[in-house]
């Protein structure tokens, strides 16, 4: 349990220290307007979801064409703050190696 705290811990710092380098600091609106300039501008559409913490949703928004990906957080509050964001993304899913075996 605590090393999963930890890892998470780790997870979410370096997301916030991923929107440092990207946009000088998370840029934050309302959650429609967020994903309508994901949408409009980008071409991003929703392509992983998850919980960060115990309050905030974490979600990553991809487009095909272009490559580009932004990773967004969403507030207790309704914000969306777009926390990270580039290019060349690949849709990805790997198999667990083997129990037993070292990778």
């Amino acid at each position: 349990m605590n090393q999963t705290m930890f890892a998470l811990s780790l997870g979410l710092g370096g997301m916030i220290a991923a929107a440092d380098v990207a946009f000088g600091a998370p840029q934050c609106d309302a959650r429609d307007r967020v994903l309508q300039l994901l949408a409009d501008r980008f071409g991003e559409t929703r392509r992983a979801v998850g919980i960060a913490g115990e309050t905030a949703v974490m979600e990553l928004y991809a487009a095909d064409d272009t490559g580009t990906w932004t990773i967004t957080m969403t507030l207790p509050d309704g914000r969306m703050c777009r926390m990270a964001s580039g290019s060349g993304h690949e849709d990805l899913r790997e198999d667990l190696p083997a129990k037993g075996r070292k990778v």
